[in-house]
């Protein structure tokens, strides 16, 4: 009988092997087709841009033909040639970035907690928000233009306060780039800081008040921790791409001065069919951008994200 029972015990967790191998396949049946578009429409296009970073041209051949190889070279020249608009890329995303944040997060703080319990007005002001993603990213830039234009109400007025030197403009300069960018990726800012600000807890800011912080305090120590991880995903959701943007670059700069990245890598890929500098560009991009989001969410304390 001892026997009998120690066969019972040994062969009882066996059972559940074929549930667990049938979850096994049910999870990668469902993780197939995500897996799959991220193959064909990542990974792969990330490994022809690896390999294309090293092609070299054909001897004799025309221009915009070349052949594979591993010319480690063109990496550096593609730095040596382009590092200042790379530097002035990440510059100009940068201060879009802060920019962003700074008019964002008040308000996200308006909307999530100020309005907090009035659904209707949350709604709209939401709206609000969310409303110029009805217009195409390109017309949006163009109004822009109008709007910093040399007889724009703007640039009268400023001129008016002596506020802008005579003679000055708007147009085709750093801050006509930097408001494009601001203006055009704020709803990423926003949203993600909304989401974090509306999920708080009320009773903990009335907690700091009953333990007779000032707002100052509770915001600096109840508020903007709990909010950070949006902090941190909007921040990201605008650097990334501002980095990368040449729309903005491209219609309210066009010059030397605010040439970004993104024009050099369309310029060389579509004009002078350099495919292998636009690559090597893109590739040191990626890898820079990929960098600095990691060093930037370890140091936020927030490696949840990655």
């Amino acid at each position: 009988m001892t026997a009998a029972l120690g066969e019972g015990v040994a062969t009882g967790p066996a059972a559940p092997a074929p549930r667990t191998r049938t979850r096994s396949r049910t999870h990668w049946l469902l993780l197939g087709p995500g897996l799959l578009y991220l193959g064909l429409l990542f990974v792969v296009p990330v490994g022809a841009l690896l390999v294309t970073s090293l092609y070299v041209p054909v001897p004799g051949g025309d221009l915009g033909q070349y052949q594979p190889a591993l010319h480690w070279q063109n990496y550096v020249d593609a730095m040596s040639q382009f590092w200042p608009v790379m530097l002035r890329s990440f510059w100009f995303a940068f201060v879009a970035t802060v920019a962003t944040l700074v008019i964002g997060y008040p308000m996200a703080y308006a909307i999530a907690i100020r309005a907090r319990g009035r659904k209707l007005l949350q709604g709209m002001l939401l709206v609000l928000v969310v409303a110029p993603f009805f217009t195409s990213f390109i017309l949006r830039t163009i109004a822009w233009k109008q709007i910093l234009s040399d007889d724009s109400f703007v640039v009268s007025a400023l001129h008016w306060l002596h506020l802008l030197p005579e003679g000055a403009r708007l147009t085709a300069t750093p801050f006509a780039v930097v408001c494009g960018l601001t203006y055009n990726f704020l709803p990423f800012m926003v949203l993600p800081i909304f989401a974090g600000l509306e999920r708080l807890d009320a009773r903990m800011l009335e907690a700091g008040a009953d333990l007779y912080a000032s707002p100052l305090t509770a915001f600096r120590t109840v508020t903007w921790p709990l909010s950070l991880p949006g902090v941190v995903a909007g921040t990201l959701l605008t650097f990334i791409p501002a980095v990368g943007d040449y729309v903005n670059a491209s219609l309210l700069g066009n010059n030397t001065n605010t040439t970004m990245i993104g024009q050099v890598i369309d310029a060389r890929f579509f004009k002078v069919l350099d495919y292998p500098t636009a690559a090597a560009l893109s590739v040191v991009l990626m890898a820079a951008i990929m960098l600095l989001v990691t060093l930037y969410i370890r140091r936020a304390g927030t490696e949840e994200l990655l």
